[in-house]
């Protein structure tokens, strides 16, 4: 379980080792601030689809529950889902083009 055994933090490390392939990478770091709660997961690289989501709807899922437990403790609570190391990047959608002309040339048919 996570650090502390806040109701923030056990919650969102329950909740993503029911989701992921990988349990044992599962890594919660809780910190407070003026801002708030702030939850950081850490996840295998394998794993980060599983989190993620398709459209990011899993994340942004676990982010309203978590929001929901921290209602019910009188806190803010925000969370940061880690690049793990050797992280793909952005994918082939999100690169950018580098000139007018090639993406004419992509238009032409």
């Amino acid at each position: 379980m996570a650090r502390g055994g806040f109701a923030d933090a056990e919650f969102l490390e329950f909740v993503v080792k029911s989701l992921v392939d990988n349990p044992e990478s599962v890594k919660v770091d809780r910190k407070v601030d003026e801002m708030g709660v702030l939850l950081t997961l850490k996840v295998a690289p394998e794993n980060m689809g599983q989190v993620i989501g398709r459209n990011g709807n899993t994340a942004k899922a676990i982010r309203t529950l978590l929001r929901v437990v921290g209602i019910k403790n009188n806190a803010r609570v925000n969370l940061k889902i880690e690049e793990p190391e050797g992280g793909r990047g952005p994918g082939p959608r999100m690169e950018r083009r580098t000139s007018v002309d090639e993406v004419v040339d992509d238009l032409r048919l």
